[in-house]
């Protein structure tokens, strides 16, 4: 399954230093670690949420691949409009969710407040 993951400036650091394998452990007040089942969505996020609210105004759109049979233990969640949808992975399970990470994280689009996705 292909999966999108809106990210900041921070997270895609975090990524980095992991040679792009694996997401960061979210912070205590995020209990839920969430990709998106498309990129329209994922470039929603990143170009108007993660550009108006972090520090630096730059939002990511990551993409990844991950092992088809483990993702469907998942329930896809509906958000809002009917492509807003969302894998919902409890915080404590991010470590077994990486570990089915086929291949890399790649970084397919980038907000800033001056520039559309690319």
């Amino acid at each position: 399954m292909i999966l999108y993951r809106p990210v900041g400036t921070k997270e895609l650091k975090l990524i980095e230093k992991s040679g792009y394998e694996k997401y960061p452990p979210r912070l205590p007040e995020q209990p839920i670690f969430y990709p998106v089942l498309n990129e329209k969505y994922a470039a929603e996020i990143a170009g108007q949420w993660n550009v108006k609210y972090n520090e630096d105004h730059r939002g990511y759109v990551t993409m990844f691949e991950i092992d088809d049979e483990y993702a469907g233990k998942f329930e896809i969640h509906v958000v809002g409009s009917s492509y807003h949808q969302e894998l919902w992975v409890p915080a404590e399970e991010l470590d077994e969710f990486n570990r089915h990470i086929i291949g890399k994280i790649q970084v397919i689009k980038e907000f800033s407040e001056n520039a559309a996705g690319t």
